[in-house]
């Protein structure tokens, strides 16, 4: 993780470094600021980590600690209001900081080869503005499930526009010889042939809505036997779950192979629920085009690991950081925060605790101590 300089000044930190090419939206003719944007994204991110979730609890975590923060960066005018601060941010331009975020959790991340970067939209449903006719944001982001931190994002307006996005979300990753897997709305040639060309595998989820390609696919598992296959059964939560990975990798009576850049084999999950409590069964059946090699442990693992971006990504920022609960919906407030809110749940992820101890108790602890905030903080 990035270390801030010896001199307890977080000019030097890679973090800030990172961010330091961010352009000040306010106007700089003037020069007459009160506050300066590199101190009040330290004291966002101070904020968030303590347990902050809106402008208001971030000025009066601020204001409590002023004398703390001084030790890092002067606040000469003290701490910027929750006017001030939604003001600045929702003005900062959401693409520029998103940069200065990849470049932050490029330097800080270390991807392994193989390892499966889950590509998923979430809805901030907070941003919607219905009295001014603006629709809910909708976040595209990337997730590196073993490092379990998130790399980058990119806005759209609508879950159907992820298509263009997701090109756009790639363009600015480092994924060499990862595997990039996406549900079905990224089951596009475009987004496959992007993928291999950033030197990374694809794993994309084929659906019924794609006619003819779920066709193909379904009529080559009735008549082809798996090249690979591999059963898990698991026994948690009073429930009993077998799960089958068949692997095809002879595309013979695969019609539009040629059409799928990269492609080498077609997967089928099979799972079957029983529920001990109400003696229920249910079945699932799931398609897959890939890229990788047909080693169907392997692949199993990855399509289980996509659901990391639903659990420790998304969910963690609806429930432990309350995003769909907060109303940020002037100018990029809503996209700018979410931003910083995934700087503060890295550096919350990787700060080592004595005891295992959950995210919302290294926040609480944050907000109590100074000396486990700079822990978290690295400085």
């Amino acid at each position: 993780m990035q270390d801030f300089s010896a001199s307890k000044n977080y000019d030097n930190s890679l973090f800030l470094s990172s961010f330091s090419t961010l352009k000040d939206p306010r106007r700089q003719s003037t020069g007459n600021f009160r506050h300066q944007l590199m101190d009040m994204i330290f004291l966002v991110i101070s904020g968030v980590v303590s347990g902050s979730d809106d402008w208001e609890h971030i000025e009066t975590f601020g204001k409590s600690q002023l004398n703390w923060l001084r030790r890092f960066a002067p606040f000469k005018n003290g701490i910027p209001s929750h006017d001030t601060l939604g003001r600045v941010f929702s003005a900062i331009d959401f693409e520029k900081l998103s940069e200065c975020f990849v470049e932050w959790t490029q330097s800080i991340s270390h991807l392994t080869p193989g390892e499966v970067i889950a590509i998923d939209g979430k809805r901030l449903r907070g941003s919607h503005d219905k009295a001014n006719g603006k629709k809910a944001i909708h976040m595209v982001s990337a997730f590196a499930c073993t490092n379990g931190i998130s790399l980058g994002q990119v806005v759209t307006d609508k879950k159907s526009n992820e298509i263009t996005a997701i090109p756009k979300l790639l363009e600015l990753l480092a994924i060499k010889g990862c595997t990039v897997t996406i549900d079905a709305m990224g089951c596009q040639k475009d987004i496959a042939s992007k993928i291999l060309s950033k030197e990374a595998n694809y794993i994309l989820a084929i659906k019924e809505n794609q006619a003819e390609l779920y066709a193909q696919t379904t009529k080559l598992f009735s008549i082809t036997q798996p090249t690979s296959f591999y059963e898990t059964v698991d026994t948690e939560h009073n429930r009993v779950e077998t799960r089958r990975c068949d692997v095809l990798d002879d595309f013979t009576f695969f019609d539009d192979k040629e059409q799928w850049p990269g492609a080498k084999t077609l997967i089928r999950i099979s799972s079957e629920r029983y529920n001990k409590l109400t003696t229920k069964t249910e079945t699932e059946t799931r398609y897959y085009l890939s890229s990788c090699e047909p080693v169907a442990k392997v692949l199993n693992q990855s399509i289980r690991d996509h659901w990391k971006i639903e659990n420790n990504l998304h969910w963690v920022l609806d429930v432990r950081f309350n995003e769909d609960k907060n109303r940020k919906r002037t100018g990029q407030s809503a996209a700018n925060f979410n931003v910083l809110t995934k700087v503060a749940l890295a550096f919350l992820k990787e700060t080592p605790t004595n005891k295992k101890m959950s995210l919302s108790r290294k926040r609480y602890n944050a907000a109590l101590s100074t000396d486990f905030r700079e822990k978290v903080l690295n400085i």
